[in-house]
């Protein structure tokens, strides 16, 4: 096993896309400081009474939404480039217990996010908040906004992203068919559902992807559409299911179906 963990460590370190992946993430990081660096000079700039009415979302929030995607997407290049060029013959050759092959390539995956998440979120919390220091501005400056354990759920979420996109590639053995259907899941599911009627919307919502974070550090979704049904619990079982449903059905596929 150790053998086929360190040749798939070896694929994505020694593959553009993986860097490609990662120097958006890092983009990301610095418009994030962008926008907080544009609503504290926004701030200093408004009269008394209007700073009443201006508010600015926890830009952490508004990173993990390009955290968990590009993470994703990385997942699902993963593999969906070897079944779209022919490798993963090569692969399954060279290891042909297949269960083997589609869980190093997970746990590589899965590393990979764990390093990157945390990282990015912690420093991009950190560094918009110092940017904006001791100015109370709404939204941004709550309390429950900021707290340790709702940044390492948001971290957790976005290896979890990385890993559905994963299973998602793995399973339908298309990169183009898995980023569509997390573009679907992530961002349009949730506007979709908004349409319910109340309270089913929020109910709902409470089990979309973006909304686990909150309800897992039991802060709530405050200032989004997601809702807040779950305990923490529920929450943590649900991100599980994220993962485990399409990796139980690439692990079904890759058994009975040639590459």
């Amino acid at each position: 096993m150790t053998d086929v963990l360190a040749a798939e460590w070896l694929k994505l370190r020694t593959v553009r896309s993986t860097f490609v992946v990662l120097a958006v993430v890092g983009i990301a990081m610095a418009g994030t400081c962008a926008l907080a660096a544009y609503g504290a000079h926004t701030w200093d700039g408004l009269t008394a009474s209007d700073r009443e009415h201006f508010s600015l979302s926890p830009l952490e929030s508004l990173f993990l939404v390009v955290a968990e995607m590009s993470m994703a997407v990385l997942g699902a290049l993963t593999i969906g480039s070897e079944y779209a060029g022919g490798m993963i013959r090569d692969t399954l050759v060279a290891e042909p217990r297949r269960g083997r092959v589609l869980f190093a390539k997970a746990a590589v995956v899965g590393a990979v996010a764990l390093a990157v998440g945390p990282a990015c979120v912690f420093a991009t919390s950190y560094l918009s908040r110092a940017i904006v220091g001791d100015r109370p501005i709404r939204a941004f400056t709550d309390a429950s906004t900021h707290t340790t354990g709702l940044l390492l759920a948001q971290s957790l979420a976005v290896v979890v992203a990385a890993l559905v996109g994963y299973g998602l590639g793995a399973a339908l053995r298309s990169t183009t068919g898995a980023i569509v259907s997390l573009a679907g899941l992530l961002h349009v599911v949730p506007m979709v559902v908004q349409s319910l009627p109340a309270p089913w919307d929020r109910r709902v919502n409470s089990f979309t992807l973006d909304s686990l974070p909150g309800q897992l550090a039991g802060t709530g979704n405050a200032y989004s559409i997601y809702g807040s049904a779950l305990p923490p619990a529920a929450a943590a079982g649900v991100m599980c299911a994220y993962v485990a449903a399409p990796l139980a059905l690439a692990t079904l596929r890759i058994h009975r179906r040639d590459a």
